[in-house]
């Protein structure tokens, strides 16, 4: 999967349980749950923009985009554009 979930690191820095945490966004915690663990297929606007007010942050501190492709290439291979 390329989207990497950040929840549980904020959910760290501000101290805050996965349940306190689901109670205020208005969510299950099975769902935290799965959004935590990379097992979602979407997440809607709406939880998104309550779990950002419930933790101050902005979306990109919870979810992650990696390029699946070049994560595991060969740095030397000449198809991939590398400036080092």
């Amino acid at each position: 999967m390329a989207i990497v979930s950040r929840i549980d690191v904020e959910l760290a820095r501000k101290k805050m349980s996965v349940g306190e945490f689901a109670d205020r966004v208005g969510i299950t915690p099975a769902n935290i749950a799965v959004l935590k663990n990379g097992r979602a297929k979407a997440v809607r606007l709406s939880t998104l923009d309550a779990m950002c007010r419930v933790l101050q942050c902005q979306p990109g501190d919870l979810f992650e985009w990696i390029d699946d492709e070049t994560e595991g290439a060969d740095a030397g291979d000449p198809g991939i554009n590398d400036s080092r």
